[in-house]
């Protein structure tokens, strides 16, 4: 199993831009379809964006579409989330979950969907 780290939050204005890493160790790591997800204050966990076992599949929350792009560097065995026109609704800690999947272009979406988890990381977002 894929254990992920994740990384590169912190405090950005509005408008600003942030990239989250998300290093995963484990051997299975080019046989896994990765995730991030985040929490808000007083907020349910809900999707922000996956990425397919091939980097070719992708999907976007709505709310994070055009602005957030999710890639993958099998050869450092990392995820990265760019995030930019950040907002303050975008606040929350974002989490980096991963699954081990036998079809090369599947993107799962929901929570459940994932086995490993990493321990999140805080984003900010000042007005």
């Amino acid at each position: 199993q894929v254990q992920p780290v994740e990384s590169g939050g912190g405090l950005v204005q509005a408008g600003g831009s942030l990239r989250l890493s998300c290093a995963a160790s484990g051997p299975t790591f080019s046989r896994s379809a990765m995730g991030w997800f985040r929490q808000g204050p007083g907020k349910e966990r809900e999707f922000v964006a996956a990425i397919s076992r091939n980097g070719i599949g992708t999907s976007y929350a709505d709310s994070v579409k055009g602005r957030f792009t999710i890639s993958r560097d099998d050869a450092k065995n990392t995820v990265y989330l760019q995030m930019n026109s950040l907002k303050s609704e975008d606040t929350a800690v974002y989490y980096c979950a991963a699954r081990t999947v036998i079809s090369m272009d599947y993107v799962p979406i929901i929570s459940d969907d994932y086995a490993s988890w990493g321990q999140g990381t805080q984003v900010t977002v000042s007005s």
